[in-house]
Formats: C-alpha cells, structure tokens, sequence
C-alpha cells in the first residue's frame, strides 16, 4: 500500500482507515478494501471501533459499483461533530481567538488588545478567558474541547512547543505555553487536562491558506508582513521548520541598504528593520504621521494615505528583492502575501523587484496572491495543526484504546 504513514498493506490500522476517509483517498468500505488488502470482516471491525468513538459516520449512497447494478456503496465521512477544536492567534498588540469545528468551521471568534510584551502568564491567562467565551458564543461545553492551537511571533521549537530566543517576545524565551495555556483554559472554563500545540504564526498562516485554498499546491509560500517579516513553507502538504523551528525567519536576513537600521533583535541591517510594518510606522512617525504600529500603517493604507503608500510600495520593492532568492530555492507555485502591509501597494512594488531579479523559469508558474482566509488565517491553521496531530494515523490507536473501544 502507498501513501503516507500506512506501512505494509496488511498492517493497515484502524487510523490508517481514518485517515483514507479524511483525506478522500478512500470513502466506501470496498474502497478501503481495495487500497489495504484488508479482508471484509478486518475492515468492518476497525470501522466499528471508529464508529462506536464517534469518529465516523455514513453518509448518502455513493454510484452503483457493479456494471450489473445491485445497492449503492455507503459511503464513510469523518464526523466532525464530535468534538471541537480552540485556537488562538497572537500578535505583538492583539490577538484572536475561536472555537472551531474539526473540519475548520469557525464557529465563534474573539479579537481583542493583548500586548506579547505583558508576558505569557497575563497572555496566556487571558487567551483562557477568551476561550471560555468563545465557546460559550458557540453554545459548546468545555469538555467538547480536544485540542487547542497557538500561533506566536516567534521562532518555535516544535518539539517542546517553547519559543526560541524570539526577538518580539520579550520574557517568552523557553517558556512552557503548553502548560500554562492548558492550566489557564482550566481555570477559565473548570475542564479537564487537553493537549495544546504552538507554532510559529507565519508557519500556522501558511497551513491554513495552503489546506483551505490551494490544497493542490505541493510548494507553498506564505509571507507575514505585520510588525516583523516571516514567512510559513508548506511542502507535500507539511509544513517546513528547519532543525529547530527557523525556517522562514525571512526578516533577519541582512541586506545592504538597511546597513544602519538597528533591528529589534539587535542586529543592524536586518530586512524587518527596513521593510516590515513597525518599520514603516516609524517612518511615517517621523515624517509627522501618527503611526506606531503595522496596524496603523494598515489603516491609513485602508484610508488611502499617500505617504504610507509610498512608503508600503518601497517596502514591498526591498521584500521583493529578497523573495528572488526565495522563489529561486524553492520554485513554488502559490506566494501569498499576507499581514498588515499586504495590500495593492505592497503587492506591487514585490512584483516589481521579484519579476525583475528572479529567473524567468522560477516565476512562470508562480502565483502571487494576497491571502484568501485574510485573519482567520492562522486560526484556520492552528485548528488543522491539532486535527492533524490528533487523528494521526500513529495517535489514533491510542486514542481508541484510552476510550475503550
């Protein structure tokens, strides 16, 4: 058998049934047959176990298999009523928060001030409380909740979920947010212990953009253009870290003319320090325009304010600039620009340098798009993070187990 995590044909487990039906590959019971190797009655008694977990469900009729004709197939859905996921995306100055469905319905949302700056106890004691909320909007109890998703500012170890030296989080680095995020949703809501996952919020944009709109696309790139600059990597439908959690730092990479621009990291000449939207801000600062943050050089973009257009349009030429060498090394077909500078502007003065410092071969295929999910984006992806992690075909066995079936 091929495809992802199903071993040898007759191995194929009571997860690998469920991940066939999630992922479409496989969507009847003759189906499941032919694609494993499993015989009638293995794989009638690993559906049964999933079906009596709630995880799946029947649907209509599907097309008459036989040429002799003879009963419809039933076909297998994953139910995604079962259970309910939070997830919560964190800027610099705000941050959002929702309850969604297993398959990325948002069902209820939250967006509010919350400054990274504060610390992650205050942080994430009130993302606790935002979730409380927001299931409540939703009319759900907290002991629906399998699984919650944070996206942060910042560099993540996936491994351990802590940030790693992150240069906008001051007093995160090596923090245990898994724990504390789970402690405060406890104390906020009164439920029991549930698993959190942390990524970094460019890596969690880029896997709900590339999940819900381009799913086809097996090199994806999503660049966050807010406060600072990163970028998210999706690859065959994974994302791309790096050894630790540093891929797609794009706005430490050093270009000349930004020699003295002094970074937040500490660094001179980093590309944040010249292009990103706190850089923008303080430009416009000084010329006399109130702006101290990415968000308010999306507003008066949104205002159509001439002088931060001007300077957005700058902005996107020396980010463009730097995506040459990117879409050069990984050649993919989707580029969504994204965050607070990612309008018209900005999108066109990427162009402008991209289409002029790439290869021709690396841009003939390569959309260059703004985000579709706008956002929502990393609440999306921090949904599927937990989904994908929880419905593992390798976790799934356990699962069943635990619940006794």
């Amino acid at each position: 058998m091929t495809g992802r995590g199903h071993g040898s044909r007759s191995q194929a487990s009571a997860g690998d049934l469920l991940d066939l039906v999630r992922t479409g590959r496989a969507t009847t019971r003759g189906a499941l047959q032919q694609v494993t190797g499993l015989s009638r009655a293995t794989v009638g008694q690993r559906l049964d176990r999933l079906f009596r977990a709630g995880w799946l469900r029947e649907g209509a009729g599907g097309p008459v298999d036989s040429p002799l004709g003879g009963r419809p197939s039933i076909t297998l859905e994953f139910d995604d009523a079962h259970a309910v996921v939070l997830a919560a995306d964190l800027d610099t100055r705000h941050a959002r928060a929702a309850v969604l469905t297993l398959t990325g319905e948002i069902l209820a949302e939250h967006a509010g001030p919350l400054a990274v700056e504060d610390g992650p106890e205050r942080v994430l004691d009130g993302l606790g409380r935002w979730f409380a909320e927001v299931l409540a909007a939703a009319g759900h109890a907290p002991d629906e909740v399998c699984g919650i998703g944070l996206a942060v500012p910042g560099p993540v170890d996936s491994m351990t979920g802590r940030v790693v030296q992150p240069p906008m989080m001051p007093g995160w680095d090596g923090y245990d947010i898994r724990g504390r995020l789970a402690r405060a949703f406890g104390e906020a809501t009164g439920a029991g212990p549930v698993p959190v996952l942390v990524d970094n919020d460019a890596n969690l944009m880029a896997y709900g953009e590339q999940r819900a709109s381009y799913p086809g696309c097996s090199a994806f790139v999503l660049v966050k253009v807010s406060t600072g600059i990163g970028a998210g990597v999706v690859v065959d439908g994974s994302l791309y870290r790096g050894i630790d959690g540093g891929a797609g730092d794009l706005g430490h990479i050093r270009v000349p003319e930004g020699a003295d621009a002094l970074c937040r990291c500490g660094s001179y000449g980093c590309l944040a320090a010249l292009a990103s939207g706190g850089a923008v801000a303080r430009r416009l600062a000084a010329a006399g325009v109130p702006a101290a943050s990415g968000s308010d050089v999306r507003d008066l973009l949104a205002a159509g304010h001439p002088e931060a257009a001007a300077l957005a349009r700058e902005a996107g030429r020396q980010v463009g600039e730097v995506l040459a060498t990117v879409v050069t090394l990984l050649n993919p077909g989707v580029l969504v620009l994204a965050g607070d500078l990612a309008g018209t502007p900005f999108v066109t003065g990427v162009r402008e340098l991209l289409y002029q410092r790439a290869l021709p071969r690396s841009t003939a295929r390569l959309e260059v798009v703004t985000s579709r999910l706008g956002e929502q984006a990393g609440l999306v992806g921090a949904g599927a993070l937990v989904v994908d992690h929880l419905y593992a075909p390798e976790r799934v066995e356990e699962r069943l187990l635990a619940l006794g079936v």
